[in-house]
């Protein structure tokens, strides 16, 4: 009798960044795959609830650490928006997963928002979680610096570490050393990775894409209030619905409510 496995490596990208990825395949695979893209300074784990509970729906579950994040290349020799998409293109690809359905929060929304606008034979529906083409934000960068150097760092244990960043998730990549526990990603890099959106709106390309999709908003989150009446003027057939008691980080505050939200919105199409 078959059993679901997960088989955990690398893949190399076109410009040698290494891709951390671990491929999740049902016992019977009844359903298409998924991609799904975590957010800046996060990490493939973030998903585990939410990709078993997909996996238990027949769906074949591939996640991965974008580079600069978890145990991919910390320090890649670019973090552009387009290195981001050709990233998940390579994966995509190297894994034959088209037609993939792309499922991404945060930053990682933005990223499958790019692909599914840039490579439409890849992709067979997108669901963004807390993720929008709005801009520019001139003071994003200065916002996650101060974000990032207000963690008490280093933590004296992991249940402080929880404590302070909210969810165990968030404590799985740190890294223990004599004084504490440390983060494993660098500080430069993640600011480098979000100077496009300072400058830039991606409004056009949310206009591009023609697969179906699924707008997730967390009853707490972050987004600009005009940003999902706006995407939905612009796009009339993307579905939106809101989470209750979920913060920007749906998918840890409420995993059982977004499956029910995909599974729904899958269902009914």
């Amino acid at each position: 009798m078959k059993t679901a496995r997960t088989t955990s490596t690398t893949l190399t990208t076109p410009d040698g960044t290494r891709i951390a990825y671990r491929d999740h395949r049902p016992a019977r695979e009844s359903a298409a795959p998924f991609l799904l893209l975590h957010g800046l300074a996060g990490h493939q784990g973030e998903w585990d609830a939410v990709a078993a509970r997909l996996l238990s729906d027949g769906h074949r579950v591939v996640t991965y650490d974008a580079r600069g994040h978890g145990a991919s290349t910390r320090t890649p020799t670019t973090t552009t928006r387009a290195a981001h998409v050709q990233d998940a293109v390579t994966l995509i690809e190297e894994l034959a997963l088209a037609p993939v359905t792309l499922l991404g929060q945060s930053l990682g929304g933005h990223t499958a928002m790019l692909l599914a606008a840039s490579h439409p034979h890849l992709v067979r529906s997108l669901i963004l979680v807390e993720a929008g083409p709005a801009g520019p934000t001139p003071e994003l960068p200065a916002w996650i610096a101060t974000w990032l150097d207000n963690w008490p760092t280093p933590f004296a244990s992991l249940e402080a570490a929880e404590a302070f960043l909210g969810h165990e998730a968030w404590t799985r990549t740190l890294e223990q050393r004599e004084d504490g526990w440390h983060p494993t990603f660098d500080r430069a890099t993640l600011i480098s990775t979000v100077a496009e959106l300072a400058t830039t709106a991606y409004w056009p390309q949310w206009s591009r894409i023609t697969c179906p999709t699924l707008l997730v908003q967390g009853e707490h989150g972050t987004m600009r209030p005009d940003e999902p009446t706006t995407m939905l003027t612009h796009r009339p057939t993307t579905h939106l619905t809101r989470i209750p008691d979920a913060s920007h980080d749906v998918h840890l505050d409420q995993p059982d409510r977004l499956h029910e939200a995909i599974s729904s919105w899958e269902s009914g199409r």
